[in-house]
């Protein structure tokens, strides 16, 4: 049975969507959780449904995951607060902007980038040196089924999204002899905020529309389904699993 009783665990982009669900499953098995987000009242609203869920235990705090410095300061506040260890990491924080690639500018591109890609790598590097010290931990990233199977209108995040894939692989292996696990979850369509703001506009409804007919279970996903998912993989009954990917799309890609 999955219980994380007094562990410390990260979640970046833990403001809202899939983030803000991840806390609140992690606390509900009894995880400490810092609730890292560039938006800090988005994270602090994460950290006060945790407390009124009276589960867990909930801190917010400010983090820009393309900033060094930025995670930096906020690993610090979290050990200050919670003692010290770091149990575990979920790299959640994305953007994305729907265009056709010849739509779109080298700004896009960066932008995508430092927030998909280099956002887990800058997160990873400053995390594991606590975790190896430590003797374990386990690091979930978020990619997405864009990473796997690609996705029409979202070129360079689905680039990204491919890259946090063989990142997570590389550094599974790296640091499997310091007992630390990393696993990869891929949501496929799911009823965020974010997915709202990047189908907004004209034939936005379309797009989802499409996106729903797709799936075969006929419905986008919900936040908590890749909340449970990443729950797995930070729990024991995980302790045996790493550099491995898991879909949770409904079916709609069934790519090995």
């Amino acid at each position: 049975m999955m219980r994380l009783d007094g562990r410390v665990a990260i979640v970046t982009g833990g403001g809202s969507g899939i983030g803000r669900a991840t806390c609140l499953r992690l606390a509900s098995e009894g995880a400490l959780v810092a609730v890292a987000d560039i938006n800090l009242a988005g994270a602090e609203e994460t950290a006060a449904l945790v407390t009124e869920a009276g589960v867990g235990a909930g801190a917010a705090f400010a983090c820009d995951v393309t900033s060094l410095d930025s995670i930096r300061g906020m690993v610090e506040g979290v050990r200050t607060r919670f003692g010290g260890r770091i149990d575990v990491l979920v790299n959640n924080a994305g953007w994305d902007r729907i265009q056709l690639f010849l739509n779109t500018t080298p700004d896009l591109w960066e932008k995508v980038i430092a927030i998909n890609l280099r956002g887990p790598i800058n997160c990873s590097s400053v995390v594991l040196p606590v975790m190896v010290e430590q003797g374990g931990g386990s690091v979930i990233n978020v990619s997405s089924d864009a990473g796997r199977v690609g996705s029409t209108g979202e070129a360079v995040y689905s680039a990204c999204k491919a890259g946090v894939i063989g990142f997570s692989k590389t550094i599974a292996r790296e640091t499997a002899r310091n007992q630390i696990r990393v696993n990869v979850v891929c949501p496929g369509p799911t009823r965020t905020a974010l997915l709202e703001e990047v189908t907004g506009g004209e034939g936005g409804s379309r797009i989802i529309e499409s996106m729903t007919k797709a799936v075969p279970f006929r419905r986008l996903g919900e936040p908590e389904d890749t909340a449970a998912a990443i729950a797995y993989f930070a729990s024991d009954d995980a302790a045996f699993v790493t550099g491995q990917v898991l879909s949770v799309s409904g079916g709609l890609t069934m790519a090995g």
